[in-house]
């Protein structure tokens, strides 16, 4: 079963962004993420050997049996681009307009979202790819969301920065695709994956035949 990074992000609603010690920690925080029903993680290079931890996850499932689609975060040059590439990353995410990473993206039919911050800066990425991540989202609030969905109502936007797991309904509503949050996702694997199942909306039809065979 495959589907496109966009529809897995829509269906989940929050995108767990994580930042560890070292590759370890974070393969064990994504295995316990896809051990709750979550399918979709973003791991940043801020993380030491974050490519050995991609390769080490990207192969996994979820509890649903569903491929995991882990992506690589804070990808701001064509080298690191290259890299998260090669460790089967299932989709590229910048913090700022990237245009390096724009590039690889483009020539290795990857799937990238660009961050931005301005309208001129998310227009940029939406138009190069019909998803912005919204940064740092705290800033304009959900209002600002709703904004630029007034403007650009076919977008895929993620707001991630400054956002608690509480505040994911308010930005949904006004427009988000999905959230990024990077902390105070709870440890405990049950209320971890009654966070996930609360949010968790229908993906694309090839997961519904799937889902039904």
């Amino acid at each position: 079963m495959s589907c496109h990074p966009y529809d897995a992000l829509a269906a989940q609603c929050l995108l767990p962004v994580l930042r560890n010690a070292d590759a370890d920690e974070a393969v064990r925080r994504t295995t316990a993420l896809l051990a709750a029903g979550c399918r979709t993680v973003e791991l940043t290079t801020s993380t030491p050997g974050w490519a050995e931890a991609v390769a080490r996850t990207a192969p996994l499932a979820d509890a649903y049996d569903r491929p995991a689609l882990v992506g690589v975060g804070t990808v701001t040059t064509a080298t690191a681009a290259e890299t998260a590439l090669d460790a089967g990353a299932a989709f590229l995410i910048s913090p700022y307009p990237a245009p390096e990473v724009r590039a690889v993206a483009a020539r290795r039919r990857a799937v990238f979202i660009e961050g931005g911050f301005t309208p001129g800066e998310i227009a940029s990425a939406v138009r190069s790819a019909g998803a912005a991540k919204v940064f740092p989202a705290h800033v304009g609030g959900p209002r600002f969301i709703r904004s630029l969905k007034a403007v650009l109502p076919e977008a895929l936007f993620i707001p991630t920065g400054g956002i608690r797991p509480g505040e994911i309904p308010h930005w949904l509503a006004a427009g988000a695709a999905a959230v990024g949050i990077g902390s105070g996702l709870p440890d405990d694997p049950g209320e971890l994956a009654a966070v996930f199942a609360g949010l968790a909306r229908p993906c694309c039809s090839g997961c519904a035949a799937a889902a039904g065979s």
